[in-house]
């Protein structure tokens, strides 16, 4: 199957609210049931060992959605005594909004507008200890997609994780099948999104021409997610 980029709806700056807010309820769903969330907490944990205690640690989250992961690693830190602190951005005006409604009360999370092609216009280098972008760069162009892994690595001073879909028949069936009786915005966003997902191959070709050599690819057969996720060498040396 080759790489199919058609306009999700939900992407739309006339979307409606209403329609808007259950898309984003149903991604939120499949993030808790479908690898999302894992697969942010699975690269956080292997790191935490080495997190200082007496300084915040920061994550930038790309294209954030209703910022449900970040409240799930914030949540997370606590638990384990870390003070994580996350900075949400998203493009979408409507989608900023339910972002910092989803996360009113959580003074470890803070949500801004701002487009993920202007990173390192916003954000100095290294000004964040790691930065995630979940289930976002497949709604790229590929000269879209190395920009923005570039500025990740950029702003990243540890690390990085890219957390997107595996494109397969297989999961585009399962998506099909998921998304029944579902609005037609999120059966239309589900299908489209798997198609415009990545092989291995060409995710790890994409992360080595942006020049992150340091975060190797794994995958869920189960769910059909993928991380590209690592440290950078030494980062936390001294």
């Amino acid at each position: 199957m080759d790489r199919t980029l058609t306009p999700e709806l939900m992407d739309d700056p006339g979307v409606s609210r209403q329609e808007l807010g259950r898309a984003l309820r149903y991604i939120r769903t499949i993030n808790r049931g479908l690898g999302g969330v894992s697969a942010l907490l699975t690269h956080l944990k292997a790191w935490s060992h080495q997190w200082p205690r007496d300084r915040p640690i920061s994550l930038l989250d790309v294209a954030t959605g209703s910022a449900d992961l970040p409240r799930a690693a914030v949540k997370w830190a606590q638990k384990q005594g870390f003070d994580l602190r996350v900075t949400c951005i998203d493009k979408h005006h409507e989608t900023v909004g339910f972002a910092r409604k989803h996360t009113e009360g959580i003074p470890a999370i803070s949500v801004e507008q701002c487009d993920a092609l202007a990173l390192d216009a916003r954000f100095p280098a290294g000004s964040f200890d790691y930065v995630h972008a979940g289930l976002f760069l497949h709604h790229l162009p590929e000269s879209d997609i190395l920009s923005v892994l570039r500025q990740m690595s950029g702003v990243a001073a540890k690390g990085l994780i890219w957390n997107d879909l595996v494109r397969s028949r297989v999961a585009h069936r399962v998506i099909r099948l998921l998304t029944l009786g579902q609005p037609h915005m999120i059966r239309h966003d589900a299908a489209v999104s798997v198609l415009a997902g990545f092989t291995q191959e060409e995710a790890e070709s994409l992360a080595a021409r942006a020049g992150i050599d340091y975060a190797p690819f794994r995958w869920s057969v189960i769910t059909h997610r993928f991380t590209i996720a690592g440290e950078k060498p030494g980062c936390w040396a001294g």
